[in-house]
Order: structure tokens, then sequence, then C-alpha cells
């Protein structure tokens, strides 16, 4: 039985994989904060429903002593990088725990393997933020990048130190530079998540408008589920290398408004209030990711389309407000 770690295993990306390795008949472990345990019903929600199929251990990307505990401990065959301050907009209010976090603890999981479990293959959760304002679209595993963020510039660092270690220390370490992926699980600070709660809010007469920044930035959005899926095939692979994971398609904030009200038999022009506050300091106007490597030589393509994917997080928060309500 092959045993896997995850950083970040509450998070999004990692209740989906959790999910996946345990269908492939994983040993599953998770690192998570202390306080999550104090706080199971606020800090695990999104594995709950696996709880008793997870091996779970207190750690802290912030202290190398933590992790390189849980790895002696664990010796997993795989572990998987997911955890991040991941939010883009907080990471101009506080550059340096973003960067600090960011870079200083996918070093210390690189550092950790290399000393206690060598053969142990990495995944790293790069960013599309890392090509940021690249003057190539679409963004492939050889565009130059350009990092807007100091978000994008800790995950850039993050990918730099992976190939360090797969290229300098011959660790089996691959980077899958994701773009944006969504899901009812995504938090609801992020704007797919932020527009879709609030519509079915509004829908349900438990809120009166949407205030929202720039509604032409464009992204490239797939779903979280078929993402994971790409990662587990880059650790199956011999050779260690990089990959863009996309859809391929962009669509504007406006765009993803539209179809969420719509969904909703709302127009969004009567409930949507533009906030100049709510602009980034540094805009990044169009992400569009060519996913035909891992295509290739991966076999990997999206399967949920983004009128899916959106119609899908709209209902499912109708559904639990509605019954919240009821």
């Amino acid at each position: 039985m092959k045993r896997a770690l995850i950083t970040g295993i509450t998070g999004q990306d990692g209740s989906y994989l959790a999910e996946l390795l345990l269908s492939r008949g994983y040993e599953v472990h998770g690192i998570i904060r202390r306080v999550a345990m104090e706080v199971p019903e606020h800090r695990l929600w999104r594995i709950r429903h696996i709880l008793d199929k997870l091996f779970l251990h207190a750690g802290s990307l912030e202290s190398f002593a933590s992790i390189f505990k849980v790895l002696n401990l664990v010796q997993p065959d795989e572990c998987y990088h997911l955890a991040a301050q991941s939010y883009v907009s907080y990471s101009f209010e506080d550059e340096f725990s973003t960067i600090n976090t960011n870079i200083n603890g996918t070093h210390y999981v690189l550092a950790a393997i290399k000393e206690v479990c060598p053969r142990c293959r990495f995944y790293f959760a790069g960013s599309s933020e890392m090509f940021g304002n690249a003057e190539q679209t679409p963004q492939n595993e050889r565009t130059p990048f350009f990092p807007r963020s100091s978000y994008g510039i800790s995950k850039l660092g993050g990918f730099h130190l992976t190939r360090n270690y797969r290229e300098a220390y011959g660790i089996n370490a691959v980077s899958g530079i994701l773009f944006n992926h969504e899901s009812p699980r995504r938090g609801l600070e992020f704007v797919t998540r932020k527009v879709c709660h609030t519509a079915a809010r509004i829908k349900l007469g438990l809120a009166k408008e949407l205030r929202m920044g720039n509604l032409e930035a464009r992204r490239d959005w797939g779903y979280s589920g078929d993402y994971v899926q790409a990662m587990w095939l880059m650790l199956q692979q011999d050779r260690p290398d990089d990959y863009v994971i996309a859809t391929g398609k962009t669509y504007s904030v406006k765009d993803l408004i539209e179809l969420a009200f719509s969904h909703l038999q709302l127009d969004w022009k009567d409930w949507v209030v533009a906030d100049e506050r709510l602009f980034r300091p540094s805009e990044i106007h169009d992400l569009r990711g060519d996913h035909s490597k891992a295509s290739r030589e991966l076999g990997w393509e999206p399967a949920m389309s983004f009128d899916q994917l959106i119609r899908t997080m709209v209902d499912e928060d109708f559904e639990k407000l509605k019954n919240a309500k009821s």
C-alpha cells in the first residue's frame, strides 16, 4: 500500500486529493495546524466525511523541526505540498507573512525529504500567478514568468526551489503550474465563491447587493476535482517534470456574475455594485493556460465545463442556505 502525505489537506484541493488517493488504495496522512484539532467543526469541514480514514499530524510550515518530525515518522512514498497563504488579495496586505510562509514552508518540506526520505516523490503546487502579466498568451511551460503580487513571487520561489532539489539532489520533484480552479469547497474570500454564494443569498432575501472590483479581468477557471487528478498523474511518471494545468479558455468576472445570477433567474445589473476599493493594486488582465504538454504526456484533460462548474457551485450554496434558513 502506497503512503501519501498532504500538506494543506483541509483545503479545497487537499480534500479532493485525499478522496482520490483513498479511492486508489493509499494510506493518506495530512499535516494540519494544532488549532484545527481544537475547532474541528470549523477547520476540518471539507474532510469531515473521511476523517475516520485519514491519519492527521499537527505541524507548522513555519517550523522546520515540526515538518522534519512528521516526514520522519510517516516516511511517505509521495508528498503533495499544497499548503500556502493562497489568497492573492491578502498577499498585498501582508507581503511578509505570505513570502515567509510560502517560500520557507516549501524549503522546509524539501529539505526534510532530502534528509529522511529521499525516495519520496514530491509535488509542489505552483500557480498561474507566477506568469502574472506575461507577454505570451496562452502561457505554457516555456513562458517567462512575470509575477505581479507577493503571492506570485512566493510561488515562483517555491517553483525554483523544487527544480533545484530535483536537479541538485536527485529528488523526484515536480511542479504543477495550476491555473484558477474552483469548487463548492472554495473559500468565501475567492471571487467565484463570493459571487455564487452572494447570488444565492440575494435570491433567498438574505442580501441586497454584491460589491465587486474589476469586472473585466479574465481568468482560466477549471474544476478542482479535475486538477487533483493531474497532481496524481505527475507523480506517477518516472521522469519528473513541470506541467501547466488549465482549461485553455478564459472568462471575465462579468461572465461569471452573469452566469451565476441568470441561473437563479436574476438580472445581475440590479444587484452588482462596482467598488474601486476592491481593485488590485496591480491587476492581471488575461491569464490563459496551454495544457497541451499535460495532455500529451499525462493523458490529462479537464472534464467539467465552466458553465457546469458555476451552476454546481450556485446550486450547492443555494441548497445549504435554504436549509439553514428553514
